[in-house]
């Protein structure tokens, strides 16, 4: 990449966003969409799944700039510098979760997460839900408010405030994470295979309805859901050298989110 790098620069409605893109066009220009090379993001982490999830058929890099108060698939903001920082970064590969819902009154609806597919209790009583995994009963009444599917990218978000484990990249695995479970006891969730298929049936659904939810698609009063790993889509995001999502996962751990 140089530094006549044709970018678009998709701009969030956090404050001073649309400030920032314009200081950004005036430095290096923009092109449309269908001639980009690289997607310039502004925002927070919200902004940028909504981004993904749009141009998943465009088969150029994301790199995102934080402006809005969460960012950790964003790098720092800088309006210097811009094409010799695309340049230098580095490319991370993430491939999305397919999940295929199927509710009470027999329609399947189908969406895609990047980072995690979670289901929930409608009411005030708690789900009970039986797991299979590849075909085989692994859990056969969860009791709990919930249940999800993260990625890796996705173990730091809703994955870990349910005490979740977090995954590095490049485990090639998908976390099955419990949300305030009460039976059984002592299951706290497992790592599995990124390859793994998880099936999610929904127990007394007419009395314990459950929704389920891609990433910011929710469907309501599902009695089945199936989750799988859509390996043939790609999202490229591209990070600072000295600020890759491999080094935040890490902190992490330790109690130390990057900035």
């Amino acid at each position: 990449m140089t530094s006549n790098l044709a970018m678009a620069i998709l701009v969030s409605e956090h404050p001073g966003s649309r400030e920032a893109a314009a200081e950004l066009r005036r430095r290096y220009g923009e092109v449309d969409l269908d001639e980009a090379q690289v997607l310039v993001v502004l925002g927070g982490d919200g902004f940028m799944l909504h981004t993904l999830h749009e141009n998943v058929d465009r088969d150029v890099p994301v790199f995102g700039m934080r402006l809005g108060e969460v960012g950790f698939l964003m790098n720092r903001y800088s309006p210097d510098d811009l094409p010799e920082r695309i340049a230098n970064a580095r490319e991370v590969a993430l491939n999305p979760l397919a999940m295929a819902a199927t509710t009470a009154n027999g329609v399947q609806q189908r969406a895609v997460a990047i980072n995690e597919v979670a289901l929930l209790r409608q009411t005030n009583q708690a789900a009970h839900i039986r797991i299979l995994v590849n075909g085989r009963e692994r859990v056969g009444r969860l009791v709990a408010d919930g249940v999800l599917v993260a990625t890796a990218a996705g173990s730091t978000a809703y994955n870990l405030s349910a005490h979740g484990p977090i995954l590095p990249l490049g485990t090639e695995a998908i976390v099955l994470t419990p949300i305030s479970p009460f039976r059984p006891r002592r299951w706290q969730g497992a790592i599995l295979p990124a390859t793994a298929e998880v099936c999610f049936e929904i127990l007394n659904h007419e009395r314990r309805p459950v929704s389920a939810t891609a990433d910011y698609d929710e469907f309501r009063d599902v009695s089945r859901v199936e989750v799988r790993q859509k390996s043939n889509t790609t999202h490229r995001l591209l990070f600072d050298p000295e600020h890759t999502l491999e080094e935040r996962i890490i902190a992490e751990q330790f109690g130390q989110p990057g900035a």
